[in-house]
């Protein structure tokens, strides 16, 4: 068996990014956002509140398959007490402080090197990714030198459609002149990665998943990847200097769990 390969689409977080702990980072980003709404409430306290409506407002995104664009996620879930006007001027800004609040993200280990190769080894890249924020990651890609090698991005702050949604994923492969059935999709969601990413007719999809995750995941006809990963570098195992794929190259579900 062989498939062709042109484009390699990376989910972000999760993925190419990790979350991790910096209490000074996340302090600084609450006090900001209380800055930015004109509370006198704590950051604690505010942010405390914040959490609690973004947990209604991730409901009605997983539920709908759609994202907010950032002026009516303050002033409709996250801030709806304050001057409207006010918040929506500063909805990008809240929204990006309030990522920040949650933690300082990382890139994972090797990760702008292994995208770095893949680029030289001829593949177009893109990113495919659920997130509020439409400033973090362009702002991330542009201070870390990889801007320029990630030929289509696609957001769901940007195009208000969230995965698993196939249109997100329709719409990075036009975006980046390649057909849906010579794209593979890496990300680290058994079911939303895999399911939305079918649907829209994509040639392969990769999970990248540690060991132990793995051993609880449940596989159906649905949610079965082509190829599973533990590291990210593993991805230039599978995918050689030329977008032809052997049944060699490809990690399957099966050997994986032998």
């Amino acid at each position: 068996m062989s498939k062709t390969i042109k484009a390699i689409f990376l989910d972000v977080g999760n993925t190419l990014r990790v979350l991790t702990d910096n209490e000074p980072h996340q302090a600084r980003a609450r006090k900001r956002i209380t800055e930015l709404v004109g509370t006198d409430e704590s950051p604690e306290s505010f942010i405390e509140k914040v959490n609690l409506r973004y947990k209604e407002y991730r409901k009605w995104a997983f539920t709908n398959l759609k994202e907010a664009a950032e002026s009516e996620m303050w002033t409709r879930w996250l801030a709806p007490e304050f001057p409207k006007d006010r918040i929506a001027a500063n909805g990008v800004e809240l929204t990006y402080q309030y990522r920040q609040s949650m933690g300082y993200r990382v890139v994972v280990p090797n990760g702008k090197e292994v995208v770095i190769e893949l680029f030289k080894r001829g593949y177009t890249l893109g990113l495919i990714s659920n997130v509020i924020t439409s400033q973090e990651i362009p702002d991330w890609l542009r201070d870390d030198g990889l801007e320029s090698y990630f030929t289509s991005v696609a957001l769901s702050s940007v195009l208000g459609i969230r995965k698993p949604d196939p249109a997100i994923y329709l719409y990075a492969a036009n975006q980046a002149g390649v057909d849906p059935s010579e794209c593979v999709y890496v990300g680290d969601n058994l079911n939303r990665d895999v399911t939305g990413t079918r649907q829209a007719g994509f040639g392969m999809v990769v999970i990248l998943i540690s060991p132990e995750k793995l051993k609880g995941s449940e596989f159906s006809e649905e949610n079965t990847p082509d190829a599973i990963i533990h590291e990210f570098s593993e991805l230039l195992e599978i995918f050689p200097a030329y977008p032809q794929l052997s049944e060699k190259n490809i990690r399957t579900v099966s050997s994986i769990n032998r």
